[in-house]
């Protein structure tokens, strides 16, 4: 596992609007591959100091030894051309190797402190961020990151110590041909420039225009059955056209800036090359100057300017990579409001007792946002179960979500047998809690690694009595593989019961003190209902219990019922008080007992 502490930290803007802040972050990853980058960087001078050996020996060959029918000389000249070569190839392999090593195992690390960050963000994060967008950041932006590594950083580096090495050559070698060579260089430095900046705001647009790409590929995959079953299909394709349609327009334009970079180096580097030319001549003609020295300075302007033209190429990659790691380090970089408190500490094993002290919640930390919860209090003995009813939006589930600190209370305290939840850890906190949701998720896994994920060192004699217990073991055993049998994403290929009934072993195998079920029951069968209801049974004894139910015939054997709506608690009693009292909550019982009654149910 990487550690985060050791690494520098800048602020997300600083990130998004500064390319040398995004180079320092990469370059703090790089710091443990030191040693291996030292030694790719000694095979890189020794490759540059060979290339910019071998015109040099041409120039030598042509001058001293063809020129005056020296046989030997020009053997000797072409066996040490051919070491150069030899050491040039072993330094290129050496550098390649490393290099490549060192991106993998640089890559390898941004990935696992992306991951790592993205399970330690709070819920109110993934609220207002499509699932989409964060997929793209985790696999595309990497990805560009990826192919600058491992195609461009090695020929990059290199050519950039291949130029130095043609530089210092050419100054050896002749000092007024030099300077004819170099004349143009700053025109290629301000074009470089102007390219860089333009460019980089071009990635930017496209590395998000993905990322729009992405989310909505992920909600039409997902939502493919309601856009079939309610017929606007049509509206999804057309929403993602224009998203489509944004990143090819944005990807076109980044093209177009980059591509346009290549062919003005060209230019220049031709009107170098003709200046070259032309005075290297004039100075042969005069004789101040050898043909072999003109040849070696014709050899060292194409090297000088091939480099120039791959960087160009790089060039391109660096810029969507720039773009791709400045989105990923601003994700890095946001902030984690669920933090433990620097006082915290672990809170004891607990009997279960809730207390909820004039809790009032909104979202965000906009005084203008709408309350969600407005002074609410109560207790819950340990042991009870606590149901929630009400209409929808009323505040029931986010209610609930204040126990294992999902959110934190705007004002008020959630207190814990005594403990505010804030005053103690979260991993201590919600490791004494259960959670089934009205869609519990399960993993690509076997059936006994999903049971098992609410105890991981449970044994499988423990996660086959967790199934009885809830009645999964029957329809478990039916299956070809039983326990052993491998689910799909999100638990495909069992009913929705089935997947419930999983969910149910989990918190079971978990064993909490304190169980919240939200909605746990409102997607099932009634036949599948009777199953759960006998386990609930079991599940709930001695616990304590908040359930938040659909279907008020699940909660009539509550402790505790309370009424949410318009963000408070407008009734709380048990089932059979409330529907004596006449208020909402018989209100509700009653058009419930109609409309199964309707349907041939019974309530």
């Amino acid at each position: 596992m990487t550690t985060r502490a050791m690494r520098p930290t800048l602020g997300s803007d600083e990130v998004s609007t500064a390319p040398p802040a995004t180079l320092r972050r990469i370059a703090g990853y790089l710091r443990p591959f030191r040693q291996a980058l030292l030694i790719s960087l000694s095979a890189i001078v020794v490759t540059s100091v060979a290339q910019a050996t071998m015109p040099a020996l041409i120039g030598l060959a042509i001058d001293n030894y063809i020129a005056n029918s020296d046989v030997a000389g020009l053997e000797r000249d072409m066996l040490l051309l051919l070491a150069v070569i030899v050491v040039a190839s072993a330094g290129r392999v050496v550098q390649i190797y490393l290099i490549g090593d060192v991106g993998q195992r640089f890559l390898a690390a941004l990935r696992q402190d992306v991951f790592e960050k993205v399970q330690d963000l709070p819920l109110a994060f993934f609220d207002q961020r499509r699932a989409g967008d964060l997929m793209s950041r985790l696999v595309n932006d990497i990805q560009v990151i990826n192919q600058l590594i491992s195609q461009g950083l090695v020929p990059a580096i290199g050519n950039l110590f291949t130029l130095i090495g043609i530089v210092i050559a050419m100054f050896i070698l002749d000092v007024w041909l030099a300077l004819a060579s170099f004349v143009f260089v700053p025109l290629v430095i301000w074009v470089t420039a102007i390219f860089s900046r333009l460019s980089r705001k071009a990635f930017r647009i496209t590395r998000e225009a993905m990322g729009e790409v992405s989310a909505e590929l992920q909600e039409g995959i997902t939502g493919v059955r309601v856009a079939q079953s309610l017929n606007r299909t049509d509206d999804s394709i057309r929403r993602f056209a224009e998203r489509n349609a944004n990143n090819r327009d944005a990807n076109i334009q980044a093209v177009t800036l980059t591509s346009a970079f290549t062919p003005a180096i060209d230019v220049l580097s031709t009107l170098a090359l003709a200046l070259v030319i032309g005075l290297g001549g004039w100075l042969v003609l005069i004789g101040y100057a050898a043909v072999g020295t003109v040849v070696a300075f014709l050899i060292y302007m194409q090297q000088f300017f091939q480099p120039i033209q791959l960087i160009s190429t790089i060039y391109t990659q660096a810029q969507a990579a720039l773009a791709g790691a400045e989105r990923i380090f601003s994700l890095l970089d946001e902030p984690q409001t669920q933090l433990d408190a620097p006082d915290s500490s672990p809170l004891p094993p607990i009997q279960g007792h809730v207390a909820f002290e004039r809790v009032s919640f909104r979202y965000g930390s906009d005084p203008a946002a709408p309350i969600v919860l407005d002074n609410v209090s109560l207790v819950a003995q340990p042991g009870q179960t606590v149901a929630l009813v009400g209409p929808t939006g009323a505040g029931k589930s986010t209610l609930i979500n204040l126990i294992p600190r999902f959110y934190d209370v705007t004002a008020g305290r959630v207190l814990i047998d005594g403990h505010d939840v804030r005053d103690v850890t979260l991993a201590s906190l919600r490791g004494q809690l259960g959670y089934v949701l009205q869609d519990s998720f399960l993993f690509s896994a076997t059936i006994a690694d999903n049971i098992r994920y609410g105890r991981l060192d449970a044994t499988d004699a423990e996660v086959e009595q967790a199934a009885r217990t809830v009645g999964a073991h029957d329809f478990i055993s039916r299956l070809s593989e039983g326990y052993q049998t491998r689910l799909g994403e999100r638990g495909s290929g069992l009913s929705q019961g089935q997947r419930q009934l999983l969910a149910f072993a989990r918190a079971v195998l978990a064993d909490p003190r304190i169980l919240i079920l939200d909605e746990a029951t409102s997607s099932i069968d009634q036949a599948t209902e009777r199953v759960i209801q006998q386990a609930l049974r079991v599940l709930l004894e001695g616990r304590t219990a908040f359930v938040i139910a659909h279907r008020l015939s699940t909660i009539r054997d509550a402790d505790l019922v309370l009424v949410v709506d318009d963000h408070h608690i407008v009734e709380h009693g048990t089932h059979d008080e409330l529907v004596a009292l006449g208020g909402t909550y018989a209100s509700l019982y009653e058009r419930q007992a109609r409309g199964y009654s309707r349907n041939g149910h019974g309530a």
